[in-house]
C-alpha cells in the first residue's frame, strides 16, 4: 500500500514516481554526509580559479531547472578517473581526468547538466525508496513487523546514490540535460559530442590495457553506447542550434595547466620508477613490470609475479621483525625471519610458500621501519618456479625504497595539460610526439583533442597536449 499513497508527479520528467521514502531535507542532509566523505577520499582539485569556472557553468546550466530549491554546489576532484557523478542535495562532482578529456565548454555544461538531470528526476530518492522498501519486506519476513525493519532498512549502505542507474534513468537524464543546455544558451548537441569523445577515449583505453572488456571509468556508472549516441543527436535535433565560436578556446584556457594523470599528492611513475613527492619516497621495480598506483597502494606486476606496497601507521616497539612474526602475520608460524637495513631504516623480510587464485606461489614480505609511527609494507606474490635472477631483482626492488632528496621533490613534477596554438607546418604526428608516452602517441593525441581518425589539424586552432615541462 507504500506505492499509490507515496508516489507523486515530478515536475521535471512529468511522470508518476516513488520517492517517498527521502524527502528533499533528507536528500540534503544525505548529500552533505556523503560529501565530506567523497572529499576525504579524493580531495579537491586545489585550483580556485578552475573550480570558480566549473561552478560558474553549472549555475548557468542549473539556474532554470524545476526544482529551483535545491541548492546546486560543484567540485572538481583530485583524481586522473574520467568521471562525474551527483548526490542528493545537489552536490554535483567532475574529476580532473574528465575535464582534461572534454573539449569545450558546451561539453563540461553538457555533463554538469546531464548529473542535474539526475537531481532533477531524483534518481537516488527513488533508488533509496525502492530499497528501503525491499529491506522493510526482507526484515519483516526475517524478524516480524516493528522496529527492527525499520532499523534493518536505515542500515542501508550509503553506496546506494552512487550506483550505476538503469538505462532509462541514464537517457532521461540525458533529455532533460539537453533541455538545462539549451536553456541555458549551449548547443543541445554538446551532450552527444561529449558522449562520442568518451566513446572515442574507452575505445583508446581498451587498446591501451590490451583487454577488450577493460572499460573507461566514466563507464563504469554512465552506459555509453552507440544508441544512447544516436538518441541524445535526436533529443538535440528538438531545440534550435545555439553553436558558440568562442566555446573551445575559452575552455581551453581554463583548463590549462592543470595536472594530467597522477598528481604530487598522488604520486606517479616515471618509467620503472614511481616517486611521490609529498609522502617524500621512491622506490624502482624491475624490467617489464608495470606500475599501477592505486588509492591506498602501489602495485606492480610482471613476470608472473606481483607486487603491492603500502603503510601503515603503526607505533610497534619490538622494530620491523617483531611487527612481521608477532602483528602483520600473527598467528602464522613465521620461520626465516631477517633483520637487515635498507637505505639507513630498520627492515625485516621473511618468505613462505602460499597460493594466489589457487596457484602455488612463494610469498615474500618485508617490513621497513620508515618513522617511529610508520611502516613501509612490500607484498610480494611470485612463481614457485621463478629463477634466481628474478627472486633476485625483487629483493633488489624492497632494497630501493628510499627517501627522495630535496632536490628530486623540486624536479619531479606531474604531467600536465599545455595548450597550444598549430603552426602551419604541425600535424598531428608532430604534435603527438612532443608528449611524454611510450606507445601509441597518435592515438591519444586524437582522442585527448576530440579528432576523429583521418581528421587533420588546422593551422591556428588551439589544441591539447601532455607535457612533463
Amino acid at each position: 500500500m507504500l506505492f499509490p499513497a507515496g508516489c507523486s508527479t515530478n515536475p521535471a520528467t512529468g511522470e508518476s514516481q516513488f520517492a517517498a521514502l527521502m524527502t528533499p531535507a533528507q536528500e540534503e542532509r544525505e548529500g552533505a554526509r556523503e560529501h565530506q566523505k567523497i572529499m576525504l577520499q579524493f580531495g579537491g582539485a586545489q585550483n580556485e580559479k578552475l573550480e570558480a569556472y566549473v561552478a560558474a557553468v553549472g549555475r548557468r546550466v542549473t539556474a532554470n531547472t524545476e526544482r529551483p530549491e535545491v541548492k546546486y554546489k560543484f567540485f572538481v576532484l583530485d583524481t586522473p578517473a574520467v568521471n562525474a557523478f551527483a548526490l542528493p542535495g545537489g552536490y554535483i562532482y567532475v574529476t580532473r581526468g574528465l575535464l582534461a578529456q572534454a573539449n569545450g565548454e558546451g561539453e563540461l555544461a553538457a555533463v554538469l547538466a546531464h548529473e542535474t538531470g539526475h537531481i532533477t528526476a531524483r534518481h537516488a530518492a527513488a533508488a533509496y525508496s525502492r530499497g528501503m522498501v525491499a529491506a522493510m519486506g526482507t526484515a519483516i519476513v526475517a524478524a516480524g513487523a516493528g522496529g527492527a525493519a525499520m532499523a534493518q532498512a536505515a542500515d542501508m549502505g550509503s553506496d546506494i546514490f552512487t550506483q550505476a542507474y538503469s538505462r532509462s534513468q541514464e537517457n532521461e537524464a540525458d533529455r532533460l540535460g539537453i533541455r538545462y543546455l539549451s536553456r541555458a544558451g549551449y548547443d543541445p548537441a554538446a551532450m552527444a559530442n561529449f558522449l562520442g569523445a568518451l566513446e572515442a577515449y574507452e575505445d583508446l583505453q581498451k587498446k591501451l590495457d590490451g583487454d577488450a572488456d577493460a572499460t573507461a571509468d566514466f563507464f563504469d556508472t554512465h552506459p555509453g553506447t552507440t544508441d544512447r549516441i544516436a538518441q541524445a543527436k535526436t533529443e538535440a535535433a528538438k531545440y534550435p542550434e545555439k553553436p558558440d565560436a568562442s566555446d573551445r578556446d575559452r575552455y581551453l584556457a581554463a583548463i590549462d595547466g592543470i595536472a594530467y594523470g597522477d598528481s604530487d599528492r598522488q604520486g606517479f611513475a616515471r618509467g620503472n620508477t614511481f616517486w611521490h613527492p609529498q609522502m617524500g619516497f621512491t622506490f624502482s621495480v624491475p624490467d617489464g613490470f608495470s606500475i599501477e598506483n592505486q588509492a591506498t597502494q602501489v602495485v606492480a606486476k610482471g613476470q608472473g609475479a606481483i607486487a603491492i606496497l603500502d603503510t601503515v601507521a603503526i607505533g610497534w616497539p619490538g622494530g620491523p621483525a617483531s611487527y612481521l612474526r608477532d602483528k602483520w602475520i600473527a598467528g602464522e608460524k613465521l620461520d626465516g625471519v631477517k633483520e637487515t637495513m635498507v637505505n639507513g631504516m630498520k627492515a625485516a623480510t621473511a618468505s613462505f610458500p602460499g597460493h594466489v587464485g589457487g596457484r602455488p606461489v612463494t610469498i615474500m614480505i618485508a617490513a621497513i621501519q620508515w618513522a617511529p609511527d610508520v611502516i613501509f609494507r612490500f607484498q610480494i606474490a611470485m612463481p614457485q618456479s621463478a629463477s634466481a635472477k628474478q627472486t633476485d631483482d625483487l629483493q633488489q626492488m624492497i632494497g630501493s625504497l628510499r627517501r627522495m632528496a630535496d632536490a628530486e621533490k623540486q624536479n619531479m613534477r606531474p604531467w600536465r595539460i599545455r595548450v597550444i596554438a598549430a603552426q602551419p607546418d604541425d600535424t598531428v604526428a608532430s604534435l603527438a610526439a612532443r608528449m611524454p608516452f611510450d606507445k601509441m602517441n597518435e592515438p591519444r593525441f586524437r582522442a585527448l583533442n576530440g579528432l576523429k581518425a583521418g581528421e587533420q589539424i588546422a593551422p591556428g586552432m588551439k589544441y591539447k597536449l601532455v607535457s612533463a615541462e
